[in-house]
């Protein structure tokens, strides 16, 4: 299917039904959607911060952002990066996630380091679903930080599913799981009729003691 006739509520109707798209290459004009036999979900009431990881979150060597380089952050996800020299973010899907994110329906987390990004992720939001697309850092833990205050923000907006899509061996040290397709179609029908989520409820500028607090707090 073209990308050039994807809208963005064509889009969010594929991710209500447990889509999503891909494309096979970075200047691919084509997308093919994609439903995993089995799903990748870290699921928020155990979410697991290597002791590693905590320490870092504590040190506020990042100054973290919510939605404040969305278009930039996509692009650094696209960007080849070690052991990877292409990529599924072609540019079409780099524009639909951008007119997702200038309806309110896509978000990112930046992470900078004297004043330059250096890491970060982005994501879909649904009722109470946050369906997460990729991550990069160019500074080693960013992107792990990242994470981190996502989680952070989902839990205390009251969201009940993070979609991974994959499981991977890195993921996995957070509690990534995987599930099968149609237990994970179970999981997304309810949290689709949460109505009370708010990607925003959790103040920004927090430090990480307080991130990880707020998490402990309410999981």
């Amino acid at each position: 299917m073209s990308a050039r006739d994807i809208t963005p509520e064509l889009l969010l109707n594929a991710y209500a039904s447990g889509v999503f798209p891909m494309a096979d290459s970075r200047d691919d004009q084509d997308v093919f959607w994609v439903d995993p036999n089995q799903r990748g979900v870290l699921p928020l009431n155990s979410f697991h911060i290597p002791r590693s990881l905590k320490k870092l979150v504590r040190q506020n060597r990042f100054s973290v952002t919510v939605n404040q380089c969305f278009r930039s952050v996509v692009g650094r996800c696209a960007a080849p990066a070690r052991g990877r020299s292409n990529t599924w973010i072609s540019e079409e899907i780099e524009d639909l996630y951008t007119d997702l994110h200038r309806y309110g329906f896509a978000h990112s987390i930046e992470c900078h380091l004297g004043g330059k990004l250096v890491g970060g992720l982005y994501g879909v939001c649904l009722a109470g679903a946050f369906f997460g697309e990729s991550m990069f850092h160019t500074e080693t833990g960013a992107s792990k930080v990242a994470l981190v205050h996502l989680v952070a923000r989902l839990i205390n907006g009251g969201f009940t599913l993070l979609d991974t899509q994959f499981g991977t061996e890195h993921l996995s040290q957070f509690g990534v799981v995987e599930i099968p397709r149609v237990t994970y179609h179970e999981r997304l029908e309810q949290a689709l009729q949460v109505e009370n989520s708010d990607f925003h409820r959790l103040e920004v500028g927090l430090s990480g003691e307080a991130i990880l607090q707020s998490i402990t707090q309410t999981s």
